[in-house]
């Protein structure tokens, strides 16, 4: 007779999730170094009339992850 649980759609789904999951973390893996470079940057004083953005280095990495 047949011994083994008939194959289920949801244990199918929970199977591919974990791996993708398991593909992704060796895929990010070899990209991960030790220490981090820190940038250190100097605050400019805030203006006096308001308007404080500025285009700094922190918000020209961020724009490049926006990218498409």
């Amino acid at each position: 007779m047949d011994s083994q649980p008939k194959p289920s759609r949801r244990g199918f789904f929970f199977g591919a999730a974990a791996a993708g999951a398991a593909a992704a973390a060796v895929v990010a893996l070899p990209g991960v170094s030790s220490a981090p470079e820190v940038a250190v940057e100097t605050l400019k004083p805030a203006p006096e009339n308001g308007g404080g953005y500025s285009l700094s280095e922190h918000v020209k990495r961020y724009y490049k992850t926006t990218r498409i």
